[in-house]
């Protein structure tokens, strides 16, 4: 049996004064009215220009982000890779409605393909939709609205950086997980990405697509896809999240007098998470998994699920992901036992980034536990040194 509990092995990468930092970090993120100041403030020094990169870079910046380049990133890396654990390096710029910004962000990501193909601790390339098409583009387009001229151009530069990514991840050999967006589009973007599916996972699972199992639908969904995968003779990479928009959903769906997508409670939540789980494991030959999850009880299922079908711990198939910064004690015990794991790493100039920083803050304040539950695992490992000491 993993045990999560064991903090020296959670944390046997971080120095003392580390700890202490996070211990600050996660303490000034336990209060929900500082990160709700912090957000404004934010938010409102990148409106007018003014320069933040003083105050988030030496505590949220350093926590949660491995660096502003590629290069950057390096020292975490192999930092990762002498605890089994791996890296995905996430180019985090995403947002813009600027065409040029588009145009280098897809060839950011690009190299980031062909680096992750030439560095074996880098076993996934990643990007986000929205960095390539506005969401109000994608919007109109999931409303199947008539499009004007300008947004026909910026559907066609969407679609074909989409497919160069994925093009370009198939010849390098490096698989490809695509984010999940909000769901009144992401519709549009499955159809797009199964046919990326069909073209490019004849073989194995390139690309991957990120199943947000909060809505009430996807467990049917990757049902009906299992049966089109069996009679068009692909394999599904399946990236496994419980979804990060809870609130936004509901809104709209409140808004627009249509039944809220998503799951009415956490139990709901967790039990179709584990059922998508189960249900891929269970047809193993036309899947790839990737559990994004930093739940204790889904990783242990996910794990037992294993053992009991007899599938080795190594198996390139099933992968384990948490994000760098979070879950320490979930990731390192995972590696240590012997299983696949990765870490998921942004990265990216400290302006461009802020909006990723922001959601981390605010993800770790609104999950129930999970700044508490850091804050006791830092606590303990710092107490059992000094004990040691």
């Amino acid at each position: 049996m993993i045990n999560f509990n064991d903090t020296k092995i959670a944390f046997e990468y971080k120095s003392t004064s580390n700890l202490k930092q996070s211990k600050f970090l996660f303490k000034a993120i336990a209060s929900n009215g500082m990160v709700k100041t912090g957000k404004a403030l934010a938010n409102f020094a990148l409106k007018i220009n003014f320069p933040i990169g003083w105050a988030i870079k030496p505590t949220l910046y350093q926590h949660f982000v491995g660096g502003e380049t590629l290069d950057d990133c390096e020292h975490t890396v192999r930092l990762l890779n002498k605890y089994n654990v791996k890296s995905i390096l996430d180019y985090s710029v995403e947002g813009s409605t600027d065409r040029t910004v588009m145009k280098a962000t897809l060839r950011e990501t690009l190299d980031s393909v062909v680096h992750a193909a030439k560095h074996p601790n880098i076993p996934f390339a990643v990007f986000k939709p929205t960095a390539f098409a506005s969401k109000e583009l994608l919007t109109r387009i999931g409303d199947n609205s008539d499009l004007y001229e300008k947004e026909k151009e910026g559907k066609a530069f969407f679609e074909n950086s989409v497919e160069e990514l994925c093009r370009t991840a198939s010849e390098n050999d490096i698989p490809i997980m695509i984010d999940a967006e909000d769901s009144w589009y992401q519709g549009y973007l499955d159809n797009l990405i199964e046919k990326l599916m069909i073209k490019y996972n004849k073989e194995k699972a390139v690309v991957f697509n990120t199943y947000q199992m909060y809505r009430t639908d996807r467990l049917e969904y990757i049902a009906a896809q299992l049966e089109r995968a069996k009679e068009k003779g692909f394999t599904i990479g399946a990236k496994f999240v419980r979804g990060a928009y809870m609130e936004k959903e509901r809104e709209r769906a409140a808004l627009k007098d249509y039944p809220s997508p998503i799951q009415p409670d956490k139990i709901s939540t967790d039990n179709n998470y584990d059922a998508g789980i189960k249900f891929a494991v269970d047809n193993l030959e036309h899947f790839s998994i990737f559990n994004g999850s930093h739940n204790e009880e889904s990783n242990l299922k996910l794990a037992e699920l294993m053992a009991e079908k007899n599938i080795a711990k190594d198996d390139n198939r099933i992968w384990f992901s948490q994000l760098y910064g979070m879950s320490d004690h979930i990731s390192f015990n995972l590696a240590k036992a012997g299983y696949n794991v990765t870490k998921y790493i942004p990265y990216g100039k400290v302006k461009s980034i802020v909006p990723y920083l922001i959601r981390r803050a605010e993800e770790n304040t609104s999950v129930a536990g999970q700044t508490t539950r850091e804050l006791a695992l830092i606590n303990a490992e710092i107490s059992r040194r000094k004990k040691e000491a």
